[in-house]
């Protein structure tokens, strides 16, 4: 049942329908109304007599129009609205430069998570305690439905969004300044290094794989099994990352003899980070000789400039092998895969007293990711002439 405190009473229409008045059954006062700038302006003209109030609505009107055209008050942009407006604006614009999915997740993230939260609130109203409460309210949200909280990665994916969004607002003059979105309570992650072989391993992965070439398992073709030996040591000897090997041609490798003291090859790079160059370990062109001969043999001709070195899918093999030797993950737990092998790649080249400038050049990474995850476990690593330095007359140890 509706309480008939706040019925409101017909409305009088001014200025062609643009202003209206109306009276409350629990007020003796005249109100009035008007829609300016996509929001519902309302206020009390504090007089009974309607002939005083129409004229007090009026000059209310007037100024609240001289108001909006000075720029001194700012129409209301609901959140949904500048969302709908920056998921366009960045579909266009970044038609030709990100993946079409991409802005298919900003949509996802906004109609199914900011939306609802923000969707009603003006966006000059979102602040940094409004953004907290957010997030407060996802986690209570996702663990109410699913029984867990949400990932990292996902919070982190969301309030990217939601940045790209506020920045937008901000880029339009809607907003002042962007809220601190930064995260409150941030995850201490301890010092950690990517999944590789060790010496010891990469030895017994290498003699795994060649002996399935003498043998090949059952079901298996002999051809896939040297594909895979092949590539385990082509990969271990050149850092590739495998979405580079699985681009790599006959037409982008080159056997130079005049570089060092042995043959190396020289390697035209097409992944991850566009095109590179790299230069191998003299191991990797015993692989190229054996794959040309071998493409020599399946296919009865020269292998043609555009086909691939390595046009098989060695994963599911080289999983097998891995489960085998029980190296499918490190100490860490971390899982092993064909990634593992360019990993192993960096650390033996530390390991050997590689100048970790070139291999950064040369794998085509920054000397911060080769510090952070490679060389803060490898101990070869350190100079112990630098480090035991003394005066050299240091008290004796007693």
């Amino acid at each position: 049942m509706v309480s008939t405190c706040r019925t409101i009473r017909p409305y009088h229409y001014l200025l062609n329908g643009k202003l209206r008045l109306y009276m409350r059954n629990d007020s003796p006062y005249w109100q009035c109304s008007t829609i300016l700038g996509d929001r519902n302006w309302r206020a009390t003209t504090r007089e009974g007599d309607l002939s005083r109030a129409k004229d007090i609505a009026e000059g209310w009107y007037w100024a609240l129009r001289e108001k909006f055209a000075a720029k001194e008050i700012k129409p209301l942009r609901r959140f949904r609205d500048v969302a709908s407006a920056f998921y366009e604006e960045y579909k266009i614009l970044t038609a030709d430069i990100r993946s079409p999915s991409t802005a298919v997740n900003h949509a996802s993230r906004i109609r199914l998570h900011l939306n609802p939260f923000f969707g009603h609130m003006p966006i000059d109203k979102i602040t940094t305690r409004t953004v907290m409460d957010f997030r407060v309210w996802r986690q209570q949200r996702a663990i109410a439905e699913r029984g867990k909280p949400i990932a990292q990665q996902t919070r982190k994916h969301e309030i990217v969004t939601l940045r790209m969004i506020l920045g937008f607002a901000e880029l339009k003059g809607w907003i002042d300044f962007l809220p601190d979105l930064s995260e409150p309570y941030p995850k201490w992650t301890p010092v950690s290094h990517r999944a590789w072989f060790s010496p010891k391993e990469y030895t017994r992965l290498c003699r795994a794989t060649w002996a399935y070439v003498q043998n090949p398992p059952a079901g298996v073709p002999k051809l896939l099994c040297q594909q895979l030996h092949d590539y385990v040591v082509f990969m271990a000897n050149t850092g590739l990352r495998p979405d580079e090997a699985a681009r790599l041609e006959f037409r982008d490798v080159t056997i130079d003899e005049t570089a060092y003291i042995e043959p190396i090859l020289a390697l035209d790079v097409r992944g991850k980070r566009g095109t590179g160059y790299c230069i191998s370990m003299p191991s990797a062109v015993r692989v190229f000789k054996r794959l040309s001969e071998r493409h020599h043999i399946v296919k009865g001709d020269q292998a043609a400039p555009t086909d691939k070195l390595f046009p098989l899918n060695h994963r599911p093999l080289f999983n097998r092998v891995l489960l085998e030797l029980d190296l499918k993950t490190d100490r860490d737990g971390r899982p092993r895969s064909a990634y593992s092998l360019r990993h192993t790649y960096i650390c033996l080249r530390l390991m050997n007293g590689a100048n970790i400038y070139e291999i950064s050049k040369n794998c085509r990474t920054s000397v911060g990711m080769i510090e952070k995850f490679y060389a803060a476990h490898i101990s070869n690593h350190l100079d112990t002439t630098l480090i035991n330095v003394g005066r050299g007359h240091e008290e004796q140890s007693r």
